[in-house]
Order: structure tokens, then C-alpha cells, then sequence
């Protein structure tokens, strides 16, 4: 079994009571068969306190007040008190560290949806790396495409070439991964899956020669505005309405969504565009904070591909794994230009931090949510002629 993490996984410790905003809170912990052994086995008047505070037809910890029964006054775990490390449950145990499972393959990463997870993963000024282990393990992966798992895996690797070449603007990386994935998808339904190849070769060969703004022209699709495009006025209004669709889980989400329209779509679009260069001229692509930003942009675009992309060998939805990417670093970006303007234009590493794991926890967080945006995305933004055959049930 092949073993990949980013550089900086390993880093991760919980930083317990001291959490801006505790994993232990608002969420169902759901329990593992085996915890729910030793938690039914457990011996002693703490063995009787757990198994109280067990759903156990849900098979989750109950809560008082949105807390977790055993979540204590200091915001730290009495069942890690009084049992240690050993006894949490795998969810407990294993969050924020997220895997995704291929045939011979584990993708580790680290979520958003933590505080301290997302200021690791934003804090980088270096490119993301890659390390990978090898074990003696086998899995039992019964049916596999491992040839569009393949192309997914070299495609990503150009993703990730493109999305890390600093020499190159921050809107043209993310056009030229939104056209990438565009045209693998248009392979795709047209059956010339042999074609991606030279797709690939073609967009290595224009990253060499840097000439990737010809390979995006040639490559725009007749779709209108490109869904990479940043503040395109009809289009944040419309992808607005659709979070406001998703299913919610926190009551702060609302008041970040109402932000939004209070202070950016109320009042026209050229108010809007107004707001966004006066934006950039202070934080963002045109200030003196440019490399900075684009950073910024780039450690997200880079998490969330390398998160999801190869997801698609199970859905075939590939155009939308990279529209989730591009969606989600747009609206964070928005979220910021609206606590930029509720700060009195003003802006800190910990708004952008606050606001990129209050968009994970929303977003990633809800199976619901995540196939219901990802529908919607490959519905709208994925070339003409594109057939959703995945529903938000499956």
C-alpha cells in the first residue's frame, strides 16, 4: 500500500482547550463498532456515565447545549482525562486528518473545517510537497479504473505544476486548471480518452514555453463568463442563492451569507466593482500584500485539488472537482472582502483563517452540501453536451 501526505501533516497537534472554535461542539460524534464495545464494557462509575451519554441506536455521543456529553468547562475531553489517548473513538482520534481511498493508494490530508489544521495548511510560503511511504498492506478494491485513475493522477500532477508556478498570475493558474479539466471531461463524454494524453502534452508544452494564456484562449468553451473569472457580478449573486440552498449547520453561516448580500449585491454592480478593486488595492492582486495573497489563493487551490480531483475515477465528474476548487477559493475570497469591510477595511491572518474553516465546516462537512454544490457545478459549468448522471442520493 502507497502511503501520500503533504509535508506538513505530521505537524498537526490539537491544541485542546485553546481551540477558537471546538471540533467537540455542534457537530454529531459518531462512534465507531469497536469504541462502542469497550464503551459498553468499560468497568467503574465512569463506564456508567459513558454509556448514558450514548445514543446508542444512532451510535453517537449525545449532547447538551450542541456540546458533547463529555466535552468539559475547559473545552477539553473528560473521556481523553480519565481513559487517555486510547480510548476516543476514531473520529476523535482521527480528525482533522481526512483519507481518501484508492485501489493500492491513500491520500492523507488535513481538513479546513480545523482552526488550527487551516492555519498549518495557509501558513506555508513554500510550494506544497508530497511525501510518500510504502507498507506491506493489501486492500480489497473488488472493481477499479486504474487507467482513468492513472490519467487523473498525471493530470493532477499538471494541476499542481501550473497552480504552483509563481511566474504566472493568479487568475491565469486558475483558468488554465478550469480549461484543463474542462477539456478532460469533453474527452471523456466523447469517448477519445486516448486524446487526454496529448491534451496533457499540450498543456506541459505551453507551461514550458509560457504561452498558457494561448492554451486558454483555444480552449474556452462557449459557456459565457469562465467559472475561474473572479467578481463576475450575476454570477457570485447566483452561486450566492445556491448556498443559501445547502443544508445548514452552524446559525454564524447565515450571518456570513447575509453579510455578503448586505454588502455587496444590494446596491448594483457598479458599487460591487468599485468595493473589489478598492479591495485589491489594499490586500489583494494590485496592493504591495500581492505575492502574499496569491499565496493565499494558491495554498487553498492546491488543498482542495489535491483533496478531491481524483475523486473523479468514481463519478467521472472531473469538471466539477475542479469547479469545486475554484468555487470555493472565490467565495472565500468574497467572505474576506466582506469582513474587510465590516473591519472598517482592515484585515488579519486570523479573518482569513476564521473564514476558511467556517466555509469548510459548511461546505465539506455535510455530505448533503458537498454532492449538491458538486451537482449544481457540474450542471452549470461543465461543457455543453455533459451528462450528470450522479444524484445528490447516491
Amino acid at each position: 500500500m502507497r502511503y501520500l501526505k503533504p509535508y506538513f501533516y505530521d505537524s498537526f497537534v490539537c491544541t485542546g482547550g485553546s481551540c477558537p472554535d471546538t471540533c467537540c461542539a455542534d457537530w454529531q460524534i459518531m462512534i465507531d463498532e469497536d469504541s462502542l464495545d469497550r464503551y459498553g464494557n468499560e468497568p467503574g462509575e465512569f463506564g456508567k456515565i459513558l454509556r448514558n451519554s450514548i445514543d446508542w441506536e444512532e451510535e453517537c455521543f449525545y449532547q447538551n447545549d450542541h456540546r458533547c456529553a463529555f466535552l468539559n468547562n475547559e473545552n477539553l475531553c473528560d473521556i481523553y482525562r480519565v481513559l487517555g489517548a486510547d480510548a476516543l473513538c476514531d473520529t476523535c482520534r482521527l480528525y482533522p486528518r481526512h483519507t481518501e481511498e484508492y485501489e493500492g493508494l491513500r491520500e492523507l490530508s488535513l481538513s479546513f473545517s480545523c482552526p488550527e489544521a487551516t492555519k498549518i495548511i495557509l501558513s506555508c510560503k513554500e510550494p506544497i510537497r508530497f511525501l510518500e511511504e510504502e507498507t506491506d498492506e493489501e486492500d480489497d478494491f473488488e472493481e477499479f479504473d486504474f487507467m482513468m485513475f492513472s490519467r487523473l493522477e498525471d493530470t493532477r500532477d499538471i494541476l499542481f505544476a501550473v497552480l504552483q508556478d509563481r511566474s504566472l498570475s493568479l487568475t491565469l493558474r486558475m483558468a488554465v486548471a478550469e480549461q484543463l479539466a474542462e477539456q478532460f471531461q469533453i474527452c471523456m463524454e466523447e469517448q477519445r480518452e486516448f486524446d487526454i494524453d496529448d491534451l496533457l502534452r499540450c498543456c506541459r508544452s505551453h507551461q514550458k514555453e509560457n504561452t498558457l494564456h494561448v492554451f486558454v484562449s483555444k480552449c474556452l468553451s462557449g459557456k459565457g463568463v469562465n467559472a475561474a473569472s473572479l467578481h463576475q457580478w450575476e454570477q457570485q449573486k447566483k452561486e450566492l442563492q445556491v448556498l443559501r440552498g445547502l443544508e445548514r449547520l452552524r446559525p454564524e453561516w447565515n450571518q456570513i451569507l447575509d453579510g455578503a448580500e448586505k454588502w455587496l449585491y444590494q446596491e448594483g454592480r457598479e458599487k460591487y466593482q468599485h468595493v473589489c478593486e478598492g479591495f485589491h488595492r489594499m490586500y489583494g492582486a494590485l496592493s504591495s500584500h500581492k505575492a502574499e495573497w496569491e499565496n493565499l489563493g494558491e495554498q487553498l487551490l492546491m488543498s482542495f485539488v489535491y483533496t478531491y480531483f481524483c475523486g473523479a475515477v468514481y463519478d467521472d465528474m472531473v469538471c466539477s472537482k475542479m469547479e469545486l476548487a475554484l468555487f470555493s477559493v472565490r467565495w472565500i475570497q468574497e467572505f474576506l472582502i466582506v469582513r474587510w469591510l465590516e473591519n472598517g477595511k482592515t484585515l488579519s491572518m486570523q479573518d482569513v483563517e476564521e473564514i476558511t474553516w467556517r466555509y469548510a465546516r459548511e461546505i465539506e462537512h455535510s455530505d448533503n452540501n458537498l454532492n449538491a454544490l458538486e451537482d449544481w457545478l457540474f450542471e452549470n459549468y461543465a461543457p455543453e453536451g455533459c451528462i450528470l448522471e450522479k444524484t445528490c442520493d447516491e
